[in-house]
């Protein structure tokens, strides 16, 4: 369990800490990974995919500064609508996984892509309930399909890169299907762009945005798609 408060001291507490015990609590260089054998069958117009991999903040930055990617929220996936609100999460028995709705144009970048981001950089999916700092089923590595084929993909992939030993351990990510994403709080929304030097942000997902740069150079784009951008842009 983790508040907001408690994540924010919690950071504060490591940028005061010794460089070495910082360092290793700092987000680590990811693995470098085959892109997904099977993907979806590219669709036209906006498609949708929801995925969950800890402390919200940072997958979303990630896909704000992915190109194809048209808008990605932070919300809440796996639990009622009753309890979708940041308060009751933090136990972990709302069923609810810190989420990120993105949407895509498949033209410009897959969903096989996005999983290969999701699973090389935007979070480590061998973590169980866990990301980093921030412990609780809140924080666990989830995909929410939005369809029997997004799920097939998703299957095939995991399996994919089970059998190939790219990871030191196994994937420890879920599939769940049928469960709708709720729109979070306004103030957990371009979290990471709105507070780049937040000491969390710092440690914990500006390499992530690194890392996307590096790694996927044909997808980056420097500048994140925000979502009052993209608010403002269809209204």
């Amino acid at each position: 369990m983790r508040s907001l408060l408690s994540r924010l001291t919690f950071a504060t507490a490591l940028v005061l800490a010794p460089l070495a015990a910082t360092s290793a609590l700092a987000s680590s260089e990811p693995i470098t990974i085959p892109a997904p054998a099977l993907d979806v069958t590219a669709a036209d117009g906006i498609q949708t995919a929801v995925l969950a991999g800890g402390c919200f903040w940072g997958v979303q930055a990630v896909f704000q500064h992915t190109n194809g990617v048209v808008n990605a929220v932070s919300g809440y996936a796996g639990g009622a609508k009753e309890t979708a609100r940041y308060e009751l999460t933090h136990d972990g028995a709302s069923g609810h996984a810190e989420a990120v709705e993105i949407k895509y144009d498949p033209k410009k970048v897959t969903y096989g892509k996005l999983l290969q981001i999701y699973f090389s950089v935007a979070h480590d999916p061998t973590q169980l309930n866990r990301q980093g700092p921030d412990t609780g089923k809140q924080y666990r590595s989830t995909i929410f399909a939005q369809n029997d084929e997004q799920k097939k993909v998703a299957e095939a992939y995991i399996a994919q890169l089970n059998a190939a030993n790219v990871f030191k351990a196994k994937i420890a990510t879920t599939i769940e299907m049928g469960k709708p994403f709720y729109i979070g709080e306004a103030y957990h929304q371009d979290y990471a762009t709105l507070n780049p030097f937040q000491p969390y942000i710092l440690i914990n997902d500006k390499p992530k945005i690194g890392h996307m740069a590096k790694y996927f150079p044909d997808y980056y784009r420097e500048k994140p798609v925000l979502v009052k951008d993209a608010k403002a842009a269809s209204n």
